[in-house]
Formats: C-alpha cells, sequence, structure tokens
C-alpha cells in the first residue's frame, strides 16, 4: 500500500450488495470521500466495510434486504486488509433464497484467508472499527438503549470478546425471564442462571468501566487545539459503580443476591429490571458546561466527533494502531475551519477513513491525503484532481 496504516482496507469486493452487481476499489489514499446524490449508494459502501467486522452492521439491516434487487438473493463482501499483524483476506457473505420468506438462510458467513469460521465472531481479531451516521446526531437526546449499544461498539475497539459477552448475557438473562414466568420453574436451574448472568455482568461492567476512563482522558486532552468541543463522560449503571467500588468476586456475589431479592419484582414486570443491561451513560459539554442532551443539534454532532475522535486516539495508544473510521455525511453540517480540522485531525491519526458526501466541495480541504470517487447508479469512478 502507498500510505502506512496499521488497520486499513487496501482493496474492497462487493458482489450482489445493494445496488452494486459487482464493485471493487483499490483505495491508493487515507481518507477516502464517496461523493454523489442522494440514494446514489455511498452509505451502501460504508455498510458493506461495517460487515467486516461482528454485528449487523452500521444499518443493522435483516441480511436477506441487503441483496441486490433482481439478484441471486445472496451476497458477499470481501477485503485485503492490513493490521499490526500483517496482511490477510477477509470477507462475508449471506447465501438466501430467493423462494423463501425469510431469505432462507439464518446467518452469514465468514472468511479468514480461505478459511471458512464458524460466526462472523473471528472477524474481530482482525479489524478495528468505529463509524458514525446521521441517525445517530440525537443519541444524547435519545433512548438509553441506543447510547449502551453505542459504547458497547467502542468498548468492543478496546476489547474484542465485549460483543460476545454482552450477547451471551442477554441471552441467559431471556431463560431467566422465561423461568421466572413457569409456575414450575426449577429453582436450582434459576440459581445457576443467575450465576451465570452475574459472571458475564461483572465482566462487561469492568470492560466498560476500563473503556470510559481511557476514553474519558483521550476526550479532554485536545480540549486546546481540537476545533470540537471536548466533553466529560460519565456511565451511569449500578454495577459498573458495583464493580467500582468493590473486588469483582465480592462485586459478582452481591449481584447474584440483587437477582435472587428481584425475582418476584421482575416476574410481576415479566422482565429483569437491574444488570447492565439498564446501564446508560452521559456526555457534559465541557466548554459549555451543560448537558449534551440540552445542546443543539450541530453542537451535539460535533461532540460526537470528537467523541470518536478521542476512541481512535485511544486505541491507537493502546495497540499502536488507529481503527478504521465510516463516517457517513460527516462533513454535511461543518464549517470550512471544522471540516479542515476533522481532516487535521484524521491524518495526524494516520487512520483509514472512509466517508460519504454529495459535493466534492466538502473534501477540498482534505487535501492529497484523500482520495475522491463519484458514485452513480451502482458505479463508482475516481476524480481525477
Amino acid at each position: 500500500m502507498p500510505y502506512n496504516l496499521s488497520f486499513a482496507i487496501s482493496r474492497l469486493t462487493l458482489s450482489d450488495f445493494r445496488n452494486y452487481e459487482t464493485l471493487r476499489i483499490n483505495p491508493s489514499r487515507p481518507l477516502i470521500a464517496l461523493t454523489g446524490q442522494n440514494g446514489a449508494g455511498k452509505t451502501n459502501v460504508l455498510e458493506a466495510v461495517s460487515l467486516l467486522v461482528p454485528g449487523r452492521g452500521l444499518r443493522g439491516s435483516a441480511l436477506n434486504v441487503i441483496a441486490r434487487l433482481g439478484g441471486s438473493a445472496s451476497w458477499a463482501v470481501a477485503a485485503n486488509i492490513s493490521v499490526p499483524e500483517g496482511d490477510f483476506k477477509i470477507g462475508t457473505s449471506y447465501e438466501g433464497d430467493p423462494l423463501a420468506e425469510d431469505g432462507g438462510s439464518s446467518g452469514r458467513n465468514a472468511m479468514i484467508d480461505g478459511q471458512l469460521q464458524r460466526s462472523p465472531g473471528g472477524l474481530s481479531n482482525y479489524l478495528k472499527m468505529l463509524w458514525l451516521t446521521p441517525a445517530m446526531d440525537r443519541l444524547f437526546a435519545g433512548p438509553a438503549s441506543d447510547r449502551r449499544r453505542f459504547f458497547d461498539r467502542l468498548v468492543m475497539s478496546f476489547d474484542s470478546h465485549h460483543g460476545a459477552r454482552v450477547s451471551a448475557f442477554e441471552k441467559v438473562m431471556r431463560e431467566r425471564n422465561f423461568l421466572l414466568q413457569d409456575p414450575r420453574c426449577d429453582y436450582a436451574w434459576l440459581t445457576s442462571i443467575e450465576a451465570q448472568m452475574a459472571e458475564l455482568a461483572i465482566a462487561i461492567a469492568a470492560a466498560r468501566n476500563e473503556a470510559a476512563t481511557t476514553l474519558a482522558r483521550h476526550f479532554a486532552a485536545h480540549a486546546d487545539i481540537s476545533p470540537f468541543p471536548w466533553g466529560i463522560l460519565q456511565l451511569l449503571g449500578e454495577i459498573e459503580a458495583l464493580v467500582s467500588a468493590k473486588p469483582a468476586v465480592q462485586a459478582e456475589a452481591e449481584y447474584v443476591m440483587i437477582l435472587k431479592d428481584s425475582r418476584n419484582l421482575d416476574r410481576a414486570q415479566g422482565r429483569t429490571l437491574k444488570g447492565p443491561h439498564r446501564t446508560d451513560f452521559s456526555v457534559l459539554h465541557g466548554p459549555k458546561s451543560q448537558g449534551a442532551e440540552l445542546c443543539s443539534t450541530g453542537e451535539q454532532k460535533a461532540l460526537l466527533i470528537g467523541l470518536i475522535l478521542a476512541q481512535a486516539r485511544a486505541v491507537k495508544e493502546l495497540v499502536g494502531a488507529a481503527p478504521v473510521l465510516l463516517l457517513d455525511e460527516v462533513a454535511a453540517h461543518l464549517d470550512v475551519h471544522r471540516r479542515r480540522g476533522l481532516f487535521e485531525a484524521l491524518s495526524a491519526l494516520g487512520v483509514q477513513a472512509w466517508m460519504t458526501g454529495t459535493d466534492t466541495s466538502l473534501f477540498a480541504e482534505a487535501g492529497e491525503a484523500s482520495v475522491l470517487y463519484n458514485v452513480e447508479h451502482g458505479t463508482i469512478l475516481e476524480v481525477k484532481t
């Protein structure tokens, strides 16, 4: 690759993905700008990249709706990547059946250097990735569940197993909820399930606490030089507070007792009322000393960008390489000063960033570090500058 990045995609190939029958991109520079009219397919490319890590991608779409209309009902994404450990070929695909109502497949496959993986979870050991989309612009004013999922994705860039723990906790918790509604509840089995929940909960809370501490430090570190406002981040969770105050073994035992003592109330409510699945986080706009949820939409977006940049710096400090960033419509509502500051920050980080916008002028300040592509009707052509 002609630029030195530790987490980067040197070739991206799509097959029957959204509006692309086939597509191949070989980005030659670290800042990749996809420009074109609304609906041209710019965000589709970012979505494809986001599926090179575990999870449902930046849109969270059902797998069968991603397949190209009029295609085979299947799709595939492949990439050549550079990571600290070396160069690899990774990919993910979905095998659908156009005659089946549910698409005909229950999940997606993953490949690493030609070897089929048991699940997409194995991809977490290769790429680290963060993203921002316009849907996140009101994150601070939206429901706690959205903020929790957003924060857990940040934690995963530190701890690749965090997402699996969260999923396992939610699965075991659903089993507990089901058992509590059973008049013939097996209390020995219920006790065993609660012990599993406690073990997972403490590990989840510990990872969140550690990530929050590191992220908070980086969030305020560039207050004097960043065009984006700094902030103060705080985790709001009973289990996180418990883990902060007591040794892990004691915290685990106390959460077991919390679950046992709340069985009747949880049975009446039909759900588990206490645990890491209830955690929230808040951000204070540092320069204004005001909660992010009370700030304007523009201020909230600036805080989010500052938060993502802080996370990228934190990851780079931890592993020696910055994560791939996906920034959908990131420059649309930024003035020239902040656009220039964003591109300078990305270049200083040595990060590969995939960005979208409707106008090439939005990326004029990116300079020689950028490569521009025009997206139109399922085709992408490099814009010569």
